[in-house]
């Protein structure tokens, strides 16, 4: 098959049927051995993510079928860490595979507070659900872009934004809703959306390595995290 991007934590091929196949790998995004989601480079390996991610993300697409919310999900190969998955058009220039990263935060971490610190304190919830979208530009440092910003840059319509962002909400709610069955909590999740057959769909992946998830006061691991989802 033909590679068409080589990604942090996946690279991409081109499947003679007209779909494409994801493979992922043990890389996770972090600075200094630490892992955080919000970050935009690989900064650890972790043994055995690529297929935990794969598994989360399986699980996790199951739930947004049943409940009415279309992906690119096709099938997965667990053993070789891979995804079959429609093909679907990025939002935004594919930069060295860029696109646009749509971050959905529940309680204040990370990034948010690095940026806003002097206004709200670190793990205060965010009432409703705050969206977020950043251009996967790794030589800008991901640089935020506000919905009226996407519009008039047109990377994407209004219609097509309002559709993103409710989606968003959607799936973080399913995924925020499952994980409180288990006792954790989401405190962020990233999600990544594509143009497919004139419908804004979810692409990628729901992953255990794109959350950040708490046990009480701890942060769960990606590795641990897949095991409580799936080994309930």
């Amino acid at each position: 098959m033909k590679k068409l991007y080589v990604g942090k934590t996946k690279d991409v091929y081109q499947m003679d049927n007209g779909n494409v196949m994801l493979k992922f790998k043990d890389d996770c995004t972090g600075k200094d051995g630490v892992f955080d989601p919000g970050e935009n480079t690989v900064g650890l390996t972790i043994d055995g993510i690529g297929k935990a991610n794969l598994e989360t993300s399986v699980y996790y697409f199951e739930l947004c079928k049943k409940a009415g919310i279309k992906t690119h999900y096709v099938s997965a190969d667990i053993e070789n860490a891979t995804m079959e998955v429609l093909p679907a058009e990025c939002f935004g220039k594919e930069l060295g595979g860029g696109g646009l990263e749509v971050i959905c935060r529940l309680v204040a971490t990370g990034s948010f507070i690095r940026r806003y610190g002097e206004y709200i304190k670190d793990g205060t919830p965010l009432e409703g659900g705050y969206v977020e979208c950043t251009f996967k530009n790794d030589a800008k440092g991901d640089p935020l872009v506000t919905g009226e910003g996407l519009v008039a840059l047109k990377v994407m319509t209004r219609e097509m934004f309002e559709s993103l962002k409710e989606q968003t909400l959607k799936i973080t709610k399913i995924v925020a809703d499952d994980l409180k069955t288990i006792g954790l909590d989401l405190w962020d999740i990233k999600f990544e959306f594509g143009y497919n057959n004139g419908e804004v769909v979810l692409i990628d992946e729901i992953a255990s390595g794109n959350m950040r998830v708490y046990k009480g006061n701890e942060i769960v691991n990606p590795v641990e995290l897949t095991k409580l989802i799936l080994n309930r």
